[in-house]
């Protein structure tokens, strides 16, 4: 089925992408996974690219493209080269919204154009220990002392942990407001009293920087408040759906890129004296997973045309995203099977895809949390 979504100019920037990604990341990702993080001068590379702030307005260095179809061809390139240490979809379509809609004229000419040209890696701290998608669980802290906030507290699973020199933090400002009690602080890098635990040893994505940040009497200049005091609940909501949709995105994209690699492997691979294309049980498993595939694009698709308009809401945005994960888990599970003992060995695509994938469905709200959401939509 032909997609209609893309005209030239998203076809053209894709080729750039699939350039940058062969020359810049596939040779040395390796290495990077050996490093537990990726280089600085990749992300250097990047900006010079123009992949980073790509809807970034161009006066602060960036691309000035509110279309989201180049960010969907972003995740999608990046999600079929595999290369999940490189967290661009994390710093534009997650980080990048919140500086740029909350952000005053001051704090945009100070953040931005580092955070177009690679200068200045970004994070967003949420998950603590205790609390990860019940925001009324956060217990990270900031008390206001009239020049500053004063921070303490500490969050985990932060991707780019390790790199970010610009760190959102949501930290509770008001202590008897539940989850309206919340806002958005802005840490840098080198402020005293912040600090770095390790770098997560995960089963996945070894190459993506993933750590504990600690926050022990921070003074937070008050200039450093990103919205609204207390107003950290209604800004996370109104990007959620965009964060959904970037995992959403990259789910479909790794689905069909494995089903393709498998494609070619059952028609190469040979058992009983022919190839395993002609055996009609793996055929059979092929069909399912391609119908299976072509029917989440297209729901998919949808979705980023809707959200390019302004009309994806928070359901459709959790919709997309559990089941193009699910889909994704289910996918690389089934051909793993199918590469047989190759499968599980670390040298084949697949044995990589199936512990980097995982996470998926975890991440930026678990499947449940996605299924609550649609519920409670419908049955309230």
């Amino acid at each position: 089925m032909q997609r209609q979504l893309f005209t030239e100019d998203h076809e053209a920037f894709r080729r750039t992408v699939r350039t940058f990604l062969q020359k810049e990341v596939e040779p040395h990702y390796a290495e990077w996974e050996r490093d537990g993080q990726v280089s600085r001068e990749v992300w250097r590379a990047a900006g010079r690219q123009g992949l980073l702030g790509i809807a970034v307005p161009e006066e602060f260095g960036g691309g000035g493209a509110s279309d989201f179809r180049y960010a969907a061809v972003l995740s999608e390139e990046f999600a079929r080269s595999g290369a999940a240490g490189l967290a661009v979809s994390l710093h534009n379509d997650i980080v990048g919204p919140y500086l740029t809609a909350l952000g005053t004229e001051e704090q945009k000419r100070r953040w931005l154009p580092g955070f177009c040209s690679g200068e200045t890696i970004s994070a967003i701290a949420m998950t603590e220990p205790g609390a990860g998608s019940d925001l009324q669980g956060i217990r990270t802290s900031a008390e206001d002392r009239g020049d500053h906030w004063l921070l303490n507290g500490s969050k985990t699973f932060i991707s780019n942990g390790i790199l970010a020199d610009l760190v959102v933090v949501v930290a509770r400002t008001t202590p008897e407001g539940g989850a309206h009690g919340l806002s958005l602080l802005v840490v840098e890098r080198g402020m005293e009293g912040f600090e770095r635990g390790r770098n997560l040893d995960k089963i996945g994505q070894k190459a993506q920087d993933t750590a504990e940040l600690f926050f022990q009497d921070v003074k937070v200049p008050k200039e450093n408040l990103l919205g609204e005091v207390n107003g950290a609940f209604v800004h996370l909501m109104t990007h959620l759906a965009q964060e959904r949709m970037g995992i959403a995105m990259a789910g479909a994209a790794a689905a069909e890129h494995l089903l393709e690699t498998t494609q070619q492997y059952v028609k190469e691979r040979e058992a009983f004296g022919r190839p395993l294309a002609k055996l009609q049980h793996i055929r059979f498993e092929i069909a399912e997973m391609a119908t299976e595939c072509a029917v989440t694009r297209a729901f998919i698709d949808r979705c980023i045309v809707d959200h390019d308009k302004g009309e994806l809401d928070a359901v459709h945005a959790s919709m997309a995203k559990w089941w193009a994960t699910e889909l994704q888990k289910k996918v690389t599970d089934r051909c793993l099977q199918l590469h047989g003992g190759y499968g599980y060995m670390a040298e084949y695509p697949v044995a990589r895809a199936f512990v980097d994938g995982r996470i998926q469905t975890i991440y930026g709200g678990t499947t449940e949390i996605m299924k609550e959401i649609i519920g409670r939509s419908l049955l309230t």
